[in-house]
């Protein structure tokens, strides 16, 4: 039995594979270190808690007949989250609770859709806007501006879009469609 001196054809291309292999690494980004992942996870769970209540309000429009828009309330509602929210830049803070409002509106604009498609009527369990709905908003908005001062300044980092991104698909869940979700996070990221 003969044995060749050169290396096999086999070996060369497994080489060549690992260095290429090695070679798309390189132009991979950094993931985050583990405090600022938890940061990153810990917005992104109160972006899904926010979330979470836009089928309440859904629910509690749909009774009402209320609009789902309503740019007068919510630009006073927006003025006082940026107001509220010293320690941030104002215009990311605004782009920010911006894009929450569009994910709620987008998520109650679909569940209008899909209740008029089936038929319904009003329901027996819709929850008061005044009295259930808006205390969970108003406590939730000052934890998403606390998250939001401690994520800002690790936005710009490499690979962090590319994170928030792809946790966001694990902690942002009841959102139908993805679309609210998609919406939640758009223009923010551009810091």
């Amino acid at each position: 039995m003969k044995f060749s001196k050169t290396p096999s054809l086999g070996k060369f291309f497994a080489c060549w594979f690992l260095l290429f292999l090695l070679a798309g690494c390189q132009g991979m980004a950094p993931a985050p270190g583990a405090a600022d992942a938890a940061q990153v996870d810990r917005l992104l769970t109160l972006i899904d808690q926010r979330l979470a209540v836009a089928p309440l309000v859904a629910k509690a429009k749909w009774n009402s007949g209320g609009a789902v828009n309503d740019p007068p309330r919510e630009q006073l509602i927006l003025d006082a989250v940026v107001a509220q929210a010293k320690g941030l830049d104002p215009v990311f803070a605004r782009r920010f609770f911006q894009a929450q409002f569009d994910a709620s509106k987008a998520m109650q604009l679909g569940l209008h859709a899909q209740w008029r498609r089936q038929g319904q009527g009003r329901f027996d369990d819709a929850p008061d806007l005044g009295r259930d709905v808006r205390p969970v908003l108003d406590r939730l908005t000052p934890e998403l501006i606390a998250e939001l001062e401690k994520i800002q300044p690790i936005l710009a980092q490499p690979g962090m879009a590319a994170y928030i991104a792809m946790r966001s698909k694990v902690l942002v869940r009841g959102d139908l469609d993805g679309e609210p979700r998609r919406v939640a996070l758009q223009g923010w990221l551009k810091n």
